[in-house]
């Protein structure tokens, strides 16, 4: 059994096999979808061919079901989603919306695992409290 990733508004399934769907727009208007290997650290992307993704830009990422926006408001670098384990749990699985960075955190049980060469970069925001998150 894999893990489910699903939409934290809508908790709608978004994997399919080992892929994670999301609707990305780029800040000049290009939308897309993107396939995002469901293993937490594995970057590895797939887009349409026309929809070519630029290095170092930041998306916007939206559930493809709801098509809420999936980017947090205390940082908008960052995406969330919901990943229920083969045990059954539940994580918050928190990544960066900026082609190109490693960065992807699994918070269980108030404690984040990093994944991801960039993730120092963010861990000041998962390692704090959520109501103080917004003030960074």
């Amino acid at each position: 059994m894999t893990n489910d990733y699903l939409c934290p508004i809508c908790k709608s399934h978004v994997n399919i096999g080992n892929a994670v769907v999301i609707s990305a727009k780029s800040p000049e208007n290009e939308k897309g979808l993107i396939f995002l290997d469901a293993e937490l650290g594995n970057y590895n992307k797939t887009t349409h061919p026309e929809f070519k993704l630029q290095q170092g830009v930041k998306y916007t990422f939206y559930c493809p079901v709801c098509h809420a926006k999936l980017n947090t408001q205390e940082n908008p670098n960052l995406v969330k989603l919901l990943m229920i384990d083969e045990s059954g749990k539940e994580s918050e699985i928190i990544f960066s919306n900026i082609i190109g960075e490693q960065c992807t955190f699994k918070i269980k049980d108030k404690k984040a695992e990093a994944f991801g060469p960039d993730a120092d970069k963010y861990r000041k925001y998962v390692d704090l409290p959520t109501e103080y998150r917004k003030y960074l």
